[in-house]
């Protein structure tokens, strides 16, 4: 008689539970990381090296399922497999209704790509995901040139560390210190970009790709990071797009934090923060400078452990209690959108970096670049670099791209040479 395989549960993460609940066709909570390379991608080999990868990502492999109070997510044996790129970017993943992965890989070209619903990891886990896989392909792509010296491969973590729920580990509720600290931070009506939406709802990709030591540049001419100065530049280019009335509220970007920064953590799940930075227009002219002033201090003040501490708790308090805990799962999901909608009103954009891709140095003769974008209710901006090649990726749902053209347009006339490309 044939024994069945054990089924596993796992409970979603504090950052998990917002991302079924808000999911919809306007915005999948979907993101996409790609790796470039020089040559066109074989999808035989590719398959081998997702076999490969999945076997050090078993949580992968889960299910979202919904419980009476809660989601969790439960061990499958579904196999993921390759294919060649055919929906639109950032489609649909997680189906309530269906019993499916929520990752896919698929390439084009020279592509390789990983869509990922957020439920299931942030941006550093599915990078940390797709830099085992294109490890995995390259070896096996070109296996005589690295049959007698594998490269070595820098994320080596065990499978536990791996699924380690890091907000678990390193967050408790409110002990007592959240009380220590307080949050000056309160709720104002953001500016709001609108427009006419694109036809079906796809999703708007506008990629610049460009020298980061040139943006560094600029940067350090403005005594500012990359980062900030980049957060800066989208509130300065929104901004020449408000008309005066319009300049009387706020923007305000919404950017992510990875945790691993500041508390020891190889998950490969959700382990991230938010915080806001704005920027209030009192004068009839705002030059950049003043912004990145203003941010560079937002920066500074907010991006601290115990202010990340002190919201973390927060939120686990809440997650942790009792009364919370026996409402209805189908009452939660609506608390959760109605919630969403208010924090909404106070956003204008976001900004995410994921930072700098590290890879073996023997690969650099076949990888070109890597690039992240995600899906977007409003104007986003993502970026990551490989070598010297930042991309810049913008994500909206709107037909309009003043915004992007301005921002752009703004780095090429401080002689950054830039390469465009677009999906529409």
């Amino acid at each position: 008689m044939k024994q069945s395989k054990s089924v596993e549960w796992t409970k979603l993460d504090n950052a998990s539970k917002y991302f079924p609940a808000t999911a919809n066709e306007l915005d999948t909570k979907v993101f996409r990381l790609s790796c470039e390379l020089y040559e066109m991608i074989d999808p035989n080999i590719l398959q081998k090296a997702l076999n490969k990868t999945i076997e050090s990502f078993p949580f992968f492999k889960s299910i979202l399922r919904r419980g009476v109070f809660w989601y969790y997510f439960e061990s499958s044996d579904l196999i993921p497999e390759v294919s060649e790129e055919s929906l639109s970017i950032c489609a649909p993943i997680y189906n309530k209704n269906t019993k499916n992965l929520l990752f896919r890989v698929f390439y084009y070209h020279k592509r390789i790509s990983l869509e990922i619903f957020h439920a299931l990891s942030d941006g550093k886990g599915a990078l940390l995901f797709l830099q085992t896989l294109v490890y995995h392909y390259l070896v096996y792509r070109y296996e005589e040139q690295f049959k007698n010296y594998k490269p070595a491969l820098d994320y080596n973590a065990s499978i536990k560390k791996k699924m380690d729920d890091s907000f678990n580990k390193h967050f408790i509720g409110d002990n007592g210190f959240t009380r220590n600290v307080i949050d000056h931070n309160k709720r104002i009506k953001a500016h709001r970009i609108r427009g006419k939406r694109t036809e079906e709802n796809r999703m708007k990709l506008i990629e610049g790709t460009m020298s980061v030591k040139a943006v560094l540049g600029e940067a350090k001419k403005n005594n500012t990071s990359l980062t900030i100065y980049l957060a800066a530049l989208f509130i300065y280019s929104i901004y020449k797009e408000m008309n005066a009335i319009e300049r009387r509220r706020p923007i305000v970007l919404s950017v992510p934090i990875n945790l691993r920064q500041f508390f020891e953590s190889d998950t490969a799940r959700n382990f991230f923060s938010t915080m806001n930075v704005s920027y209030q227009f009192r004068k009839e002219e705002t030059e950049l400078k003043d912004i990145i002033e203003s941010i560079t201090e937002s920066f500074q003040k907010d991006l601290t452990v115990d202010k990340i501490n002190y919201k973390i708790n927060r939120l686990i308090s809440l997650e942790k209690n009792p009364f919370m805990r026996i409402i209805p799962l189908p009452i939660k999901d609506y608390s959760i959108r109605m919630a969403n909608k208010l924090v909404d009103r106070g956003i204008t954009g976001a900004i995410s970096n994921i930072g700098k891709v590290q890879m073996p140095e023997e690969f650099e003769p076949y990888i070109r670049q890597f690039t992240v974008c995600t899906s977007a209710r409003r104007p986003q901006i993502c970026m990551c670099s490989y070598g010297d090649r930042l991309v810049i990726s913008f994500t909206s749902p709107f037909k309009d791209t003043e915004i992007q053209r301005r921002f752009f347009e703004h780095l090429s006339n401080k002689g950054i040479q830039i390469e465009i490309s677009s999906n529409m």
